[in-house]
């Protein structure tokens, strides 16, 4: 009899239960640090973006999402108002090691792209860091392209800040983007 893999329930919602703000501060933290090396500064520029969010969002024009993973919280992204009308930005995408590679980064990219074009947007830009390469992985899969890139020196590190940008009117995933899947 053949052994049948076991498949984890993954569920993608809204941020919006106790504990979910923290738990992507905490987070954030954590695993950068373990992952990269990166101090405590990464960190409060997360609790900076997770407080601007919860201090005044428009919940017609931006949205968190928490990914779960047999009932537990593994990965998170936010969609924020940009500096310009027509622009969102996409903020703090994370998967947990443990739940990499079950597609929870682009399944949380793509329930933003989906919002964003249901709230009107036309364009979504983020900032990311060359050495991310999976995220970007991700980002160029979407049809986002590099817009520029500088080195800088953030969380203890040389770094390479890039940022991409995703036009939702001439993308064709900005155009025929359905409703993610939620089970």
């Amino acid at each position: 009899m053949p052994q049948q893999q076991h498949q984890p329930h993954v569920l993608v919602r809204r941020a919006n239960r106790p504990g979910d703000l923290g738990w992507v501060v905490m987070a954030h933290g954590e695993i950068y640090d373990r992952q990269f090396g990166w101090n405590t500064d990464f960190e409060v520029l997360v609790a900076k973006i997770v407080a601007d969010y919860a201090a005044d969002n428009d919940p017609a024009k931006e949205a968190a999402w928490i990914a779960e993973v047999g009932g537990e919280r593994a990965g998170c992204i936010f969609l924020v108002a940009g500096d310009e009308p027509g622009v969102a930005k996409l903020r703090i995408l994370l998967v947990t090691p443990k739940a990499r590679g079950l597609g929870l980064g682009a399944r949380l990219v793509e329930e933003c792209l989906v919002f964003a074009c249901g709230a009107g947007y036309r364009q979504v830009t983020l900032w990311t860091n060359d050495v991310l390469v999976s995220a970007r992985k991700i980002y160029q899969g979407l049809g986002f392209t590099l817009a520029d890139e500088e080195p800088h020196h953030s969380f203890g590190h040389d770094l390479v800040g890039q940022n991409w940008v995703l036009d939702l009117r001439t993308t064709p995933a900005g155009n025929q983007r359905g409703p993610a899947d939620r089970a």
